[in-house]
């Protein structure tokens, strides 16, 4: 008899035949067998073909169930077998997936993980991304059908936030006019409403870190400047009271319009506080287990006030003067909204804001601008409800089940195609690529409904701040113990896609930025997947949309699995990246105003988010006039969302910013130089890329104009 057999990992250990007989009546009783003594009778089968095989030599684990599944089948149990094969199999999954746990693990505890450049590298962040990478794990091998599961494995798709899978959505622009009226409770008390501008702006960023604990993706507010404009009002009314009663109790007279002149200079410096605060606390101010700040955002730049205006322009002074020492302020993405007869003329009365917001941008990259005139933005700017944006690109208006509005709704999931794996599979055979698309299609729309599945069984009490304090539209009539589905299915269901260049050169050689024949077959590309989208809007009464990847952690993974099976391809796998979703490839040179034109095209299908980059060679602070070109090119481009891309480099030491090519300060000889770079649409420091995509910013190339003086 055989006393040792050894492990998968190579260890032997002694041999114990009723572990045979075990698996053997296991996959017995799986299709109704009862008789344990025809197991023992089969194991004793196995082990005479064993000893006959390998004469003495120990054996594997893999050996004996390769015996198992031969003596069932031989000996006419083919039932069984079957049982025996399907359990040997999960058995093998079970193994796999937890040997691949411990490696990431392993690595996690090594160095911090750079799926995403905003975690940080403290104890907490590290038990967060194992936490993750345990979720992930879980869900791939024990809730997602297999075919979904098996897609994102191989690299069909992407199923993003995947350790947050069953237990949140990714974003919501929040109600703040609403929650600073009538008060919150974020858990620990009641809040009443603010009295003031400075205690409504920290309070408005304790609820974006209050609701970041219920979700994994970006909170924003959809109109800051129209939000914070009654406080402003009240500071004014406070400011006036305290103000007359020093004059009175010093016995003196002040008229009216220089007691208005005066007032007016406290609430300013209050709001300007107020404004400095806000941005500290959203750089500072920990959530998710104090591993990252709020993915927050805002918009603004509207509202026509005095207390409106007060609000941008403070904000964007504080913005632009920075942190302590003028580090640039990595949050919130700051998102100005552009609108004619508004700011965009020079007789618009916000027109002097709009300047502002680019002088501003000229020294921190942010903001960015939103178009409200756009063809697929402007029917809903002119019935009041205008578009907002949150960071990267994601926006959120239309609605098949509800009102059409921005506050109050998020995106519940998105799933990314990888377009260019379909062209290589295609040949260039178009029909073959046109059947791919829709069965990629099919299979990503079937995943975003197995996953609104599970996450519409969640239950009001699942969020404490998100769902308690009736952020969500249409969540003021559920209860604690209440399912959240007639509250999130205003919420948006959104299919992405990357490297649609890369695509394009597998299909025509070329991509459209090199091609008009590729900007031709890309848009029809684009079109196909929206129009595809919009049916399954209609037919599933949910809001299903397409959405231009901000491609972070999937950067190189896509192009990682695709070298492995196709090779290098040249312009297509020949890199470690694939371009982001529509853009023109960033090493490929072309000039500001041409990709403008060429990715403008693009933003109306992409009703779930769209932005486009113009890169600078460095920060245009001294020809404002040609940022205003730019940025009036994108809105004449028919663009959603835009911004302009430069370096930003900042010494630690002295506050020095500007582009600094060496290791060392060239103001102070220091070496400590924070690099600061947009990535995905949020900015980052560059050490904090993952590999990917460092190598694609070192690869971006600048935009350059002949007529335009900032591109040279």
């Amino acid at each position: 008899m055989f006393n040792q057999i050894r492990k998968r990992d190579g260890r032997v250990v002694d041999f114990n035949e009723s572990k045979i007989t075990d698996a053997i009546f296991k996959a017995a009783k799986a299709v109704g067998g009862e008789d344990r003594h025809m197991a023992m009778e089969l194991t004793l089968q196995v082990i005479r073909a064993l000893k006959a095989k390998y004469n003495g030599h120990i054996f594997s684990v893999e050996d004996v169930q390769d015996m198992v599944e031969k003596v069932l089948i031989e000996e006419g149990h083919a039932r069984t077998a079957k049982a025996y094969i399907i359990y040997r199999s999960q058995r093998t999954r079970i193994r796999d997936a937890r040997s691949d746990l411990m490696d990431a693990v392993q690595e996690i505890l090594r160095e911090t993980s750079r799926e995403n450049a905003n975690v940080s590298n403290s104890p907490s962040a590290k038990v967060l991304q194992i936490s993750e990478v345990a979720s992930v794990n879980y869900y791939l091998n024990r809730v997602i059908p297999e075919e979904e599961s098996a897609a994102h494995r191989n690299g069909d798709i992407y199923i993003h936030d995947l350790a947050w899978y069953g237990k949140t959505m990714t974003c919501l622009q929040i109600p703040l006019s609403r929650l600073l009226a009538k008060g919150f409770d974020n858990g620990h008390g009641y809040i009443r409403p603010p009295k003031s501008i400075k205690t409504a702006a920290a309070l408005a960023a304790i609820i974006l870190q209050s609701n970041q604990n219920d979700m994994h993706g970006g909170q924003s507010y959809a109109s800051f400047d129209s939000d914070l404009a009654p406080y402003v009002k009240s500071e004014y009314e406070r400011q006036k009271e305290e103000l007359l009663k020093d004059f009175q109790s010093l016995d003196l007279e002040v008229s009216p319009e220089k007691a208005d002149q005066l007032v007016r200079r406290r609430v300013e410096a209050e709001t300007y506080q107020a404004m400095e605060g806000f941005i500290y606390n959203l750089n500072t101010m920990h959530s998710r287990a104090g591993a990252q700040v709020p993915f927050s955002s805002i918009n603004f730049g509207t509202d026509t006030s005095w207390e409106g205006r007060l609000i941008t322009g403070t904000f964007l002074k504080a913005y632009a003067r920075g942190l302590g020492k003028g580090e640039a302020p990595i949050f919130p993405n700051v998102c100005f909204k552009i609108k004619k007869g508004v700011n965009y003329n020079p007789e618009d009365k916000n027109y002097d804001l709009f300047q502002l917001s680019m002088k501003v941008a000229c020294k921190r990259l942010f903001p960015n601008f939103a178009f409200q005139d756009a063809s697929f933005n402007k029917p809903y700017s002119e019935q009041g409800e205008e578009v907002a944006y949150m960071g990267c690109r994601t926006r959120v208006i239309g609605n098949v089940v509800g009102p059409e509005v921005t506050e109050g709704r998020g995106n519940l999931s998105f799933t990314s195609i990888n377009l260019p794996r379909l062209g290589l599979r295609a040949e260039g055979n178009l029909e073959r690529f046109w059947s791919l698309l829709d069965e990629t299609i099919e299979l990503v729309v079937q995943q975003l409904l197995t996953r609104y599945t599970v996450q519409s069984n969640l239950k009001v009490r699942d969020f404490p701040f998100l769902m308690g304090q009736r952020l969500y539209l249409d969540s003021e009539q559920l209860g604690p113990h209440d399912t959240i589905e007639s509250s999130i299915q205003h919420g948006t269901l959104s299919m992405g896609f990357i490297g649609l260049a890369e695509c394009l050169i597998a299909l025509v050689g070329s991509h459209h930025g090199e091609s008009a024949k590729a900007q031709d077959l890309g848009l029809k590309i684009v079109a196909h997947m929206r129009a595809r989208l919009d049916q399954e809007t209609q037919k599933r009464k949910l809001n299903f949309s397409l959405l231009a990847t901000p491609a972070e952690g999937l950067s190189g993974k896509f192009t990682a699995k695709d070298r492995g099976l196709f090779g290098i391809v040249e312009g297509i796998t020949d890199r470690e990246w694939y371009t982001n979703s529509f853009h023109v490839p960033v090493d490929y040179k072309i000039g500001a105003f041409e990709k403008i034109a060429i990715e403008g095209p693009y933003h109306k299908y992409c009703n779930a988010g769209h932005i486009s980059y113009v890169e600078l060679p460095s920060a245009p602070e001294h020809n404002l006039q040609a940022f205003e070109s730019l940025i009036k090119a994108m809105y004449d481009a028919d663009m959603g969302y835009g911004a302009i891309n430069f370096p930003v480099d900042i010494c630690k030491s002295c506050g020095y910013y500007g582009v600094i090519p060496e290791d060392s300060c060239c103001k102070c000889g220091e070496g400590a130089i924070t690099r600061v770079r947009r990535i995905t649409g949020y900015l980052s420091t560059l050490d904090h890329f993952n590999d990917a995509k460092k190598k694609e910013e070192a690869s971006r190339r600048v935009h350059y104009n002949p007529k335009s003086d900032c591109c040279h």
